[in-house]
């Protein structure tokens, strides 16, 4: 835990951040926060971690109003009727309030919420109650690798959870009416994608194959598809 003193330090760093923000970079971009101010389009949803590692914009090279972002521990998606709450309205709002045409769902690389599935004892679930009754909509992902033992969560074991969890979570993503409806009519695009925080290597999880794909592979399929 911090001391107080480091507490402060921490707040203020982030004030002389916004300080910033006021005198260098809003400036700078003044005729898109001016054209924002009057509204929201973005084009895709994008579920994240929670984690502080992880930044949806950065990462996909996009600007404040391109993605409606809902980040949580575990990028998760309980299943339509699971848990009505903040997860499952923010993407019923995407989808219908704001037309977006894509939704992404994205692990990564050392994710803590992987880490206690597979080591619950060891991260310290127990203390946790409320991350642990979260974690439960992600226990399928887990029960897929049952043979693995605690110790056995190292870096390559806690790849593959995420990414069986990101699939897992784009499952419940199709229970959501709206998503269904969205589907249905061929409005609404669903990918997975496993982002690499030491190399900053993004795969694309293919459903079908349950395999990773690369960037330059999707885009080029993508490109060959009929319009």
């Amino acid at each position: 835990m911090p001391t107080c003193s480091e507490a402060r330090s921490s707040l203020i760093s982030l004030l002389r951040g916004v300080e910033h923000f006021n005198t260098e970079v809003f400036p700078a971009k003044e005729k898109l926060f001016a054209s924002l101010a009057k509204g929201q389009s973005p084009d895709a949803l994008f579920i994240a971690c929670a984690d502080s590692r992880i930044n949806p914009n950065l990462i996909t090279q996009t600007e404040p109003g391109d993605l409606f972002i809902l980040r949580n521990i575990g990028n998760i998606v309980p299943a339509y009727g699971e848990m009505l709450g903040g997860v499952s309205s923010a993407i019923e709002y995407a989808v219908m309030g704001l037309g977006v045409s894509a939704i992404i769902v994205c692990g990564h690389s050392d994710c803590g919420a992987m880490k206690a599935l597979l080591a619950p004892k060891k991260s310290g679930l127990d203390t946790m109650p409320t991350v642990a009754s979260w974690l439960r909509n992600a226990e399928a992902a887990r029960a897929s690798m049952s043979d693995l033992k605690a110790e056995d969560a190292g870096p390559a074991n806690v790849r593959t959870l995420s990414e069986r969890n990101v699939m897992l979570q784009i499952a419940h993503l199709k229970t959501h009416p709206a998503v269904a409806a969205g589907l249905a009519r061929g409005t609404l695009f669903l990918q997975g994608w496993f982002y690499d925080i030491g190399s900053g290597e993004i795969s694309i999880l293919d459903e079908n194959t349950h395999s990773s794909v690369s960037i330059p592979e999707t885009i080029s399929k993508l490109e060959k598809e009929p319009a």
